[in-house]
């Protein structure tokens, strides 16, 4: 039932104002509050209509939240508080261009500007409802710290954000003074049950560097088959693992059974290398090999607005994936065949390279899946590519989730963090944080310096 005007007094429930931000980044942020009502100012569904055209996700964002409001609101008026139809949630209302009474946020910070509407929205209920705590909740810092220069109560869109990053899940353990007798047993080749053996236990697939003294062996725990083994530090595509935590990312994107892995790192670690050559090493098993980034342009303008035609436009955003791909084609200088064998995989698109958008709505069967730059993602966004896949489909994720390039996404609410966090105990994933740049010591100097 309809609530028209102001909500029955209950102290304890509050009032969050949601911001386009936070709607573009998770459709379904008003069921997400408990207990608590929620409003949007109509000049959040005024941005969302020039949103809703297009292929990107913030598109997709936009068209879904508009559905689900219209499915909330049926024959009701969103002018009025309407019930929202998860279980044990709040009401949900749309709030008109009204002024507030004692502060006027286009009175102090200027008029015309869609953000300052949304404070006043956002004031006006706080004035209509004293007896609740009217909170603004926005991805944008700037408009969370005007909220609070109002004396306005604003916070970030916590759903889906990790609490402590770093902390966040490295994918490799060192244990010391382990035994001799199993160090010798991994190094021979030998796969150890850990059921019989003084290990520590961990909930998912994990790798570790066992040592003892002079001795130490690199292995992989199967937790699965409650067993480790070696992990071999041999070249893949020509391209040798130049640190243990490479040769690491090397088994788990080689390993059949693992059907899912992400490498984090900084820049020149290695990721998006490892990624195409083990891709190309398996090139026979899989009907396609699908290199992938999300389009971010440092303008935040459409790619649109380039001149040229769609490969044109797109071309300087894939560029870093060719220059590794060359890399990878240069370690064959002298093997014409092979070189040839690059060649022709590209031709023929048996290895693809296109920007993210180009598979929405696909089905990736049998695909070597590589999203670079993944941190680029949101939460949402990384849910969705992992549906997409079929049968017989290996999906990578690489990124550095301290370089983001995205406007409302930080180190702890993009979607690789919350993919590394939340799936770190599943039996078909493996992680690995690559710590040392191999890229060159003029860059390592950059990301330990400056």
């Amino acid at each position: 039932m309809a609530t028209k005007g102001k909500l029955a007094s209950n102290p304890s429930k509050k009032i969050f104002v949601l911001d386009t931000s936070v709607i573009l980044y998770d459709h379904d942020a008003i069921n997400n509050f408990h207990e608590h009502d929620v409003a949007i100012p109509i000049q959040v569904l005024e941005e969302l209509d020039n949103f809703k055209s297009g292929n990107d996700t913030r598109n997709f964002e936009a068209r879904s939240f508009i559905r689900l409001i219209d499915q909330t609101s049926k024959q009701k008026l969103i002018s009025d508080w309407v019930a929202l139809k998860a279980e044990k949630a709040g009401m949900f209302r749309v709030v008109f261009n009204e002024k507030p009474l004692k502060v006027d946020a286009e009175e102090v910070f200027g008029k015309g500007k869609t953000d300052h509407k949304i404070l006043n929205a956002a004031l006006s209920l706080k004035e209509e409802n004293p007896d609740k705590k009217v909170v603004l909740v926005s991805k944008d810092i700037c408009l969370r710290l005007k909220a609070k220069a109002l004396d306005l109560f604003a916070e970030d869109y916590e759903t889906g954000k990790i609490k402590n990053v770093d902390e966040l899940y490295a994918g490799k353990t060192e244990l010391t003074n382990f035994s001799e007798v199993i160090i010798d047993e991994v190094k021979k080749g030998n796969i150890i049950n850990t059921t019989s053996i003084d290990f520590p236990f961990k909930d998912g697939n994990h790798f570790y560097v066992l040592k003892n003294k002079r001795k130490t062996a690199n292995v992989f725990y199967n937790h699965n088959l409650k067993t480790i083994s070696s992990v071999s530090i041999d070249t893949v595509f020509k391209i040798r693992p130049k640190n243990i935590e490479q040769a690491f990312a090397i088994h788990a994107l080689l390993d059949p059974e693992i059907k899912l892995v992400s490498i984090q790192g900084n820049a020149g670690t290695g990721k998006t290398l490892l990624a195409i050559a083990s891709a190309l090493e398996q090139r026979k098993n899989f009907r396609q090999i699908y290199v992938t980034r999300p389009i971010v342009s440092l303008s935040n303008k459409d790619i649109g607005f380039l001149p040229g035609d769609a490969k044109s436009k797109i071309d300087p955003f894939m560029a870093p994936i060719w220059d590794n791909l060359r890399f990878i084609k240069e370690q064959f200088i002298g093997d014409d065949k092979m070189s040839e064998k690059i060649d022709e995989l590209i031709t023929t698109e048996k290895i693809a390279i296109a920007p993210l958008a180009f598979i929405r709505g696909r089905t990736l069967t049998k695909i070597f899946f590589i999203i670079d730059e993944a941190q680029n993602l949101t939460p949402h966004e990384v849910k969705t590519i992992i549906s997409r896949a079929g049968e017989h489909t290996k999906i990578v994720f690489t990124g550095d989730i301290y370089q983001i390039d995205t406007p409302y996404l930080d180190s702890e609410s993009n979607g690789l963090s919350y993919l590394i966090e939340n799936a770190k105990n599943h039996p078909l994933y493996a992680h690995i944080t690559l710590q040392k740049g191999e890229r060159s010591e003029l860059a390592n100097l950059a990301n330990e310096l400056l």
